[in-house]
């Protein structure tokens, strides 16, 4: 089996002038859950589709845009992807940092209330039968 070692997000590369749109469109990708398991070669992906984004923004090809899309669909960019990719962003750790403490059951509290007079015991046979 194939194991992919995760690559950390690069920044924009320095030598070209990104439109403002781009440099927060790549930042978001960076921060995205999706980055959580990208490894280099889909940074690089992401790269050639942060110049399509660019020259939309900035040269105004949007003839770009459909491609654009294509490209951004493979990492679920939105709800419809993700459904389509069926990726599920876990945040169960955070959600029962946040969850109070658990309570005692019935059960734990008062104890097994099937024994209780005119309710079937454990043992199947009814009380004051």
């Amino acid at each position: 089996m194939l194991r992919f070692e995760k690559a950390e997000p690069p920044d924009l590369p320095e030598e070209i002038d990104w439109h403002p749109r781009t440099r927060a469109w790549w930042e978001m990708w960076k921060r995205s859950p999706q980055a959580e398991v990208m490894i280099e070669s889909d940074w690089y992906f992401l790269l050639d589709t942060a110049l399509m984004h660019d020259a939309m923004w900035s040269k105004g090809q949007w003839t770009l845009a459909a491609e654009v899309r294509l490209r951004v669909a493979k990492f679920g960019a939105t709800p419809e992807d993700r459904a389509r990719l069926r990726l599920v962003f876990a945040d169960a750790d955070e959600k029962d940092s946040k969850r109070p403490p658990v309570q005692e059951t019935a059960r734990q509290r008062y104890g097994d209330l099937r024994v209780l007079p005119g309710v079937n015991r454990p043992d199947g046979a009814a009380e004051n039968a």
